[in-house]
């Protein structure tokens, strides 16, 4: 009379796993995204200060960035991947530079505002890598921060070889990127790393995933985050277990400013509050009212601008 059970559990094994293959397949293989833009969390709010919901925030300054006149770098990940990153001069010689980060799905020229900032305003060169999986850099997954923090590493390395042993770095991350950002932080790196700026990054990629599965498909974490984890381990070489940035801050020494909006419902703003309560760096916290999922500054660019600038310039002179 039991002879159903071990059919029942051979169903559930097929099940779990058929449902394990979509998951990884739209989060982490390196595959279309467009789901993302049915995500009412990421939209821009019409009726508040973000301004016209047509307005794209990485459109604004697409024109600047056309203008400008790159330097193409590259270099090898440890699983072999070419990455590869565009390198903007600063108008006057410096020994300034900004290394950014941008978010999941996303690619360098989306980072164009930043850019601008660093290189206009406060006169660093700026490095923006495509990041593994992304843009015009290789890799067939994305892995949320945490093996991209070995690529920054990397980069920060070729950074000091390419511009000197005096070139002072800040690191600065939108979203994925605050994520790259932060585990990156919590390596050993050298003394040239001068602050990070984390930009509404999460506490871990299994809290994230969990959050983002139950709010958009109104599913628990057990059993699917565990059985994708796995996946992506077999598959990507990192399990969603180890993928922490809570945990890298902890390790961290290099001052950070932490800045989130409070109207994100993407990434919730209750992580950042984690984040930098579990800092035993010198640390800023900025919530920026009324913003959602990195539009801090699209929100308030005076403000953000401001405090990105008094935050890194006690400590890169």
């Amino acid at each position: 009379m039991y002879w159903f059970i071990p059919i029942l559990i051979v169903l559930v094994f097929i099940a779990i796993a058929g449902s394990s293959l979509y998951f990884y397949h739209i989060a982490v293989a390196r595959s279309d995204k467009s789901f993302l833009s049915r995500n009412p969390d990421l939209e821009i709010d019409p009726g508040g200060d973000q301004g016209n919901a047509s307005e794209s925030p990485f459109a604004a300054n697409e024109a600047w960035w056309n203008r400008q006149v790159f330097a193409d770098w590259s270099i090898r990940s440890d699983e072999g991947f070419t990455l590869r990153a565009y390198y903007l001069t600063a108008d006057r010689p410096t020994n300034k530079t900004a290394i950014l980060a941008h978010g999941y799905s996303g690619q360098a020229n989306q980072m164009a505002s930043l850019v601008e900032v660093y290189q206009q305003s406060l006169g660093y060169n700026v490095l923006i890598p495509d990041a593994r999986g992304h843009g015009r850099s290789d890799g067939t997954y994305i892995g949320f921060g945490w093996p991209e923090r070995k690529d920054y590493v990397k980069w920060i390395d070729e950074v000091i070889r390419r511009t000197g042993d005096e070139t002072q770095i800040v690191l600065h991350g939108v979203s994925m990127g605050a994520a790259t950002v932060m585990m990156a932080s919590g390596e050993r790196l050298p003394s040239n790393v001068k602050a990070v700026v984390e930009d509404c990054g999460y506490t871990s990629v299994k809290d994230q995933l969990a959050y983002q599965l139950n709010r958009m498909y109104r599913m628990p974490a057990f059993p699917m985050i565990p059985a994708t984890s796995l996946l992506t381990k077999l598959r990507a070489g990192y399990s969603f277990q180890e993928a922490s940035a809570l945990a890298q801050v902890k390790k961290s020494n290099i001052p950070t400013l932490f800045i989130h909006g409070d109207a994100d419902t993407f990434v919730p703003t209750r992580m950042v509050h984690e984040l930098y309560a579990s800092s035993p760096a010198d640390k800023k916290l900025f919530v920026v009212h009324g913003a959602g999922h990195g539009l801090a500054r699209f929100n308030d660019p005076a403000a953000y601008d401001r405090e990105v600038a008094q935050f890194i310039g006690h400590y890169v002179k």
